[in-house]
């Protein structure tokens, strides 16, 4: 979705504006404690990461179809998403809903967590949305029509679920709570622009989740949310709404890019800043939450890439090397946290 803070923005919050304003100008470094860099710092070798499965992982969600909220092709993958969680040892539950889209229709949701040491008090959170766009409205063809959404959506999921595998097999000491977002791509298309308030119809599952936590007064040391993050020459620069609710997230994610040699993809712009379900999960969850994200910002126009909201967005723009990136990126934070 195109998702940055222009239009309406202002109106977010409404009068708590000023409070959204306070948070941006005064957040800095104080979502966790900092550590500093230490040269010769022995780091803990994480499991290893396989692209491959990341790769099958988006393969098979775009095999359902486009997961659009209310279609059959929705519950299937969510059926598949639920299993593969249960499958590799997590403690699955799953938040069914009814939220209302932007044009007043009512969409059926789900929200996925899958669990491990669910009884565990320190916490960690990664999530991404599995929902897919229900519009290619970015297109010149067929624009009303769903996209695969195998970048927006597959991709952030994918990574999750080889997480998964990986934790099943050598857990932690601590818990991890790898959660997927419905309904993040069913916000106001650009034919039906009503100017006012319209952030808020998208990431509708996060939304949902930040009023009713699947389990009560449920915290996080901190989250990650994975969003389009498995395109060819994709570029992670730091998220704008990251930096304003978890600069020391962000450096946490970074350092560990850094130290794997993956600079090439984690860069250092800072990109304007977007909504995505970091923003809500931060704002109103009160966990500090950094987005990786493919956001270029060296290049004009700055934006998603060219097959964003498009039918573009399919298996053809999906590569190994981002995918493995970003989940031993993954791994390296939780294993040397």
């Amino acid at each position: 979705m195109e998702k940055r803070l222009t239009r309406a923005s202002h109106s977010i919050w409404g009068t708590g504006g000023i409070f959204f304003l306070a948070c941006i100008l005064f957040s800095c470094d104080v979502d966790e404690p900092k550590k500093p860099i230490l040269q010769g710092e022995t780091r803990v070798v994480a499991p290893e990461f396989s692209a491959d499965s990341a790769y099958t992982y988006i393969a098979k969600q775009v095999d359902f179809g486009p997961r659009v909220p209310n279609s059959p092709e929705h519950v299937a993958c969510g059926d598949w998403l639920s299993s593969e969680l249960n499958r590799h040892g997590a403690e699955v539950t799953e938040q069914i809903g009814r939220v209302r889209a932007y044009d007043g229709s009512i969409l059926k949701i789900r929200n996925i967590i899958g669990s491990f040491l669910p009884d565990a008090k320190e916490r960690v959170m990664l999530y991404a949305h599995w929902d897919t766009r229900p519009y290619a409205d970015k297109d010149t063809i067929r624009i009303r029509e769903p996209i695969d959404g195998a970048n927006d959506g597959g991709s952030g999921v994918g990574v999750l679920l080889e997480i998964a595998r990986v934790l099943g097999m050598d857990s932690l000491d601590y818990g991890v709570d790898i959660i997927l977002f419905d309904a993040e791509d069913y916000g106001t298309p650009e034919w039906a622009d009503t100017g006012q308030n319209n952030m808020l119809t998208w990431c509708l599952g996060s939304q949902f989740w930040v009023n009713q936590p699947h389990r009560v007064g449920y915290q996080a040391k901190y989250g990650i949310l994975l969003d389009m993050v498995g395109a060819e020459n994709a570029v992670f620069n730091k998220e704008g709404t990251s930096m304003a609710y978890a600069p020391a997230t962000v450096k946490k994610v970074w350092r560990s890019a850094q130290a794997l040699g993956y600079g090439d993809y984690f860069q250092n712009e800072v990109t304007p800043q977007t909504v995505d379900d970091n923003l809500f999960v931060s704002e109103l969850g009160g966990i500090p939450s950094a987005n990786i994200v493919h956001y270029q910002v060296q290049v004009i126009p700055m934006g998603y890439g060219p097959f964003h909201h498009t039918h573009a967005d399919n298996m053809e723009v999906i590569h190994r090397d981002p995918l493995n990136a970003v989940g031993s990126t993954i791994l390296d934070v939780l294993w040397n946290d």
